[in-house]
């Protein structure tokens, strides 16, 4: 009779044992409280990742959502900074498509800094890129000498080509004369002034030429063997294996190149102020602006110039976001002809 006890009763505790344990640690585990401990596991993670995104999203919301959000309702106003915004409709738009006689000049300008520009930068970078996947000898001195002008800040650099194309003491007009050629102004010179930075912006290519020199480091070998023992010769290597190959990276150059050429600035500006003989740039500046005559005078300039020099923030507001929605159509427009942005089909 003990003996049976005693077995019953240990089974017993086994069988308690076996069974899950509930909220209070002993039972089964009720279906509710099942079905809730996946729900905030699942809570856990997704609050995890939004605390490792809040930087982002917060500099996100900071730095862009609120400055266009800002700029839209501004660019409906007068205001300048001093007085409380004046609603105006769309009064600083119709000036802007239709009255400011500077908007012509510094949109020509711009465009030929993104028909111009941008494809001599990506050919050259291109070219120089291929030259260096092929070199033997001293490759890390070679990429390492043509990458170095990309670290130069832009300022920099424009100071120093500005002395070297001096029309007068510069070094290069100098070095022409040795070959009996007259230098022209350079900077100086309206019709020089935009070439004489597409030479500057060649010089500090240094940032696509890695890029593309990555991208044809990585071309698989094979396929120009493969190539050359169906009789293909170089141009036709290129033109069937390498291009299509690296045609995402070229058409990822494209796009930022263009983008980077609607906001060309920096180089514009203090190109202007240096060949003009001032050292600031604008208050104060405006008789030299885009110096020589218009012939640098770019979009954004002319925006930096009314919002703060003239101290018109919302004709620079609309000035901005027109040039907002004209780099999202042109950046739309971009990535629907460019084919390796398209969807594969089937």
């Amino acid at each position: 009779m003990s003996v049976t006890t005693k077995t019953t009763g240990r089974e017993a505790r086994l069988a308690r044992a076996s069974r899950p344990a509930g909220p209070t640690g002993s039972g089964p585990v009720p279906p509710t409280a099942a079905r809730r401990r996946p729900r905030s596991a699942e809570s856990r993670r997704r609050l995890v990742a939004l605390t490792m995104l809040a930087p982002a999203l917060a500099g996100l919301v900071i730095f862009f959502a609120y400055p266009l959000v800002a700029s839209i309702f501004y660019s409906f106003t007068r205001y300048n900074q001093l007085q409380e915004p004046e609603f105006v409709g769309l009064l600083n738009y119709r000036f802007l498509f239709t009255q400011d006689p500077q908007i012509g000049p510094a949109v020509v300008n711009t465009l030929w800094f993104v028909v111009i520009l941008v494809p001599v930068r990506i050919v050259c970078g291109l070219l120089v890129a291929g030259l260096l996947s092929r070199a033997k000898t001293a490759t890390g001195f070679w990429r390492t000498l043509f990458y170095l002008p990309a670290l130069v800040p832009p300022v920099a650099s424009v100071v120093a080509f500005v002395f070297l194309f001096n029309p007068g003491t510069g070094p290069v007009n100098q070095i022409l004369k040795v070959f009996g050629i007259e230098g022209p102004l350079w900077f100086n010179d309206p019709a020089w002034s935009k070439p004489s930075l597409v030479i500057m912006g060649v010089w500090v290519m240094g940032d696509i030429m890695i890029i593309f020199l990555a991208s044809l480091l990585d071309v698989p070998r094979d396929l120009y063997e493969a190539a050359s023992l169906d009789g293909a010769n170089g141009v036709q290597q290129v033109r069937h294996i390498t291009l299509p190959t690296i045609a995402p990276v070229i058409g990822f150059a494209a796009v930022t190149g263009v983008i980077a050429a609607l906001q060309y600035f920096t180089e514009a500006a203090v190109a202007s102020g240096v060949a003009s003989g001032k050292a600031t740039i604008g208050g104060g500046t405006a008789a030299q602006l885009g110096y020589p005559g218009t012939s640098l005078l770019t979009y954004t300039e002319l925006l930096y110039q009314h919002g703060f020099a003239n101290f018109q923030f919302g004709y620079a507001s609309a000035m901005a976001v027109v040039l907002f929605v004209i780099t999202a159509v042109v950046l739309v427009f971009t990535m629907r002809r460019i084919s390796v942005f398209r969807p594969e089909e089937s």
